[in-house]
């Protein structure tokens, strides 16, 4: 049987990979985007701080310090084309003693030497007019007016939203288990039917390693940090300005506190090493730790008003950097993507398709791209007279389904119908944040549920929350479901 061939696989759907296939579908190439998962932006990019880094942190000459920076300045743009909130709320680097006053020094210069721009050492008579809920005990800070705060999922799923408007394939719940070296590319097999590459981009996150030994590359190995977090309601959204963060020391930069770009505010993360690649689990350790850290640096932090506690998991590899390369003729690794991953990923998607078209791709650019997706959702922004001339063309628009966010029945239904498509409530929450709010969908979930049952053509009991084995349960009665 001849199997489809593509001309690029990318394995793995976060926000690299997402963006690898978005920056793929500008050229006349066909493009096929691997997630194991039932949704894309699943893995680390779901659960991260959204941080864009100005780029001071990285060792100068570092791939992780030359692309923080490339991709800290494509960050603006590229979120104004795919309709991403993004912020650019600057961060600030809090020093309290001595020590901390040299290293805030070093981190100016090693700034410098990175090209961040617009760096500055504040006193603490300038830092405490712009941040007057920062402890008292403050001396000084870094500040890096070009840092930022964007939804980290929101631009996976707008990438590859576009990418797939673009020409470009999503194949989900589609775990790649063997790769085998052909003639004119690769085989690749797995969960789902096998396909055809001529090249393929391992960006599987803490998995890259395990696909990078398919090929025969054993070059790097990666264990999982995790990361948990706190996320506060939107009434301490103001509290702070800026992004703050400790002084780093031998343990790491420490727990940071910042305002996200949807409004919240967000403590974290912890750092721990764990030996499951799955464990995603909380702990009572990790969040008092957040909250003692959170509270030297905001002493009247209100965390009485935390909606939610997360984690995430970070694939830290061996090399001390990321690690893009290509250990075999038309493959390309994008592994050990840890912080600044994030902020780097609109730079990592270039990098990795120059080394592509190194290996020998063909980069013909599409007269037709187009690089804009308009933002999903947004329906609350509006002004009233815009809302009530969209729910006169379609009234579903009327019904708001999440009162904390709402979120209506329409933005639901846009989730459903534009790429890639929602198949669970989690995948309606990532999109367009219903169940996001203060009560974290204990309201909106029947409700939801039973679009998507209607939309999606399932039995109400066969919804699920992230795909198999994870049925949301409900009963659906005349009062949750209308």
């Amino acid at each position: 049987m001849k199997l489809k061939m593509y001309d690029v696989a990318v394995i793995g759907a976060g926000v690299v990979g997402a963006l690898t296939a978005r920056e793929l579908s500008r050229y006349s190439l066909s493009v096929c985007l691997i997630e194991k998962g039932n949704d894309v932006a699943g893995g680390a990019t779901r659960a991260n701080s959204g941080i864009v880094h100005a780029g001071f942190d990285a060792e100068t000459g570092t791939l992780k310090a030359r692309l923080n920076v490339k991709g800290a300045r494509l960050m603006p743009a590229l979120a104004a084309e795919l309709g991403v909130h993004y912020r650019q709320n600057g961060s600030l680097v809090v020093g309290y003693n001595a020590a901390d006053r040299t290293e805030i020094q070093t981190l100016y210069e090693r700034g410098l030497a990175n090209g961040v721009e617009n760096l500055a050492i504040l006193d603490i008579e300038l830092l405490q007019k712009i941040e007057p809920a920062l402890s008292k005990k403050a001396i000084c800070a870094l500040y890096a007016p070009t840092a930022g705060v964007i939804c980290p999922f929101g631009l996976a799923i707008a990438a590859t939203g576009n990418a797939m408007d673009n020409g470009a394939d999503c194949l989900l719940n589609y775990e790649v288990t063997e790769l085998l070296r052909e003639a004119d590319g690769f085989r690749i097999s797995g969960s789902g039917a096998p396909i055809s590459a001529r090249f393929v981009v391992n960006a599987a996150g803490v998995f890259s390693d395990k696909i990078a030994r398919l090929i025969g590359d054993d070059s790097f190995r990666l264990r999982p940090r995790r990361g948990e977090y706190m996320l506060l309601d939107k009434v301490c959204g103001n509290l702070l300005n800026h992004t703050v963060f400790f002084t780093p020391d031998e343990k790491g930069k420490g727990v940071l506190v910042s305002p996200t770009a949807d409004g919240n505010l967000l403590l974290g993360p912890t750092s721990s090493f764990v030996t499951g690649k799955s464990d995603t689990a909380t702990t009572a350790e990790g969040l008092e730790q957040i909250l003692a850290e959170a509270y030297r640096q905001v002493p009247e932090l209100p965390a009485g008003k935390v909606i939610t506690s997360f984690a995430g998991l970070r694939a830290v590899g061996d090399t001390g950097d990321f690690i893009i390369n290509s250990p075999v003729p038309g493959f390309v690794n994008a592994a050990g993507i840890e912080s600044p991953g994030l902020t780097a990923s609109p730079a990592i998607a270039r990098y990795i398709v120059n080394l592509l078209a190194e290996n020998g791709l063909a980069l013909r650019e599409k007269p037709d791209f187009n690089p804009i997706r308009p933002a999903l959702g947004g329906f609350r922004e509006k002004t009233a007279e815009e809302q009530n001339a969209v729910i006169r063309v379609n009234p579903r628009y009327g019904n708001v389904i999440c009162r904390c966010e709402q979120v209506s029945e329409g933005e639901i239904l846009e989730a459903l119908t534009r790429n890639p498509i929602a198949h669970d409530t989690d995948g309606i929450k990532r999109r367009v944040r219903a169940g996001m709010g203060r009560c974290q969908g204990e309201f909106c979930l029947p409700s939801v549920a039973a679009v998507l049952a209607e939309e999606l053509g399932i039995p109400f009991e066969a919804v699920t929350k992230s795909g198999a084995g994870s049925k949301v349960n409900l009963r659906r009665t005349k009062g949750n479901a209308d």
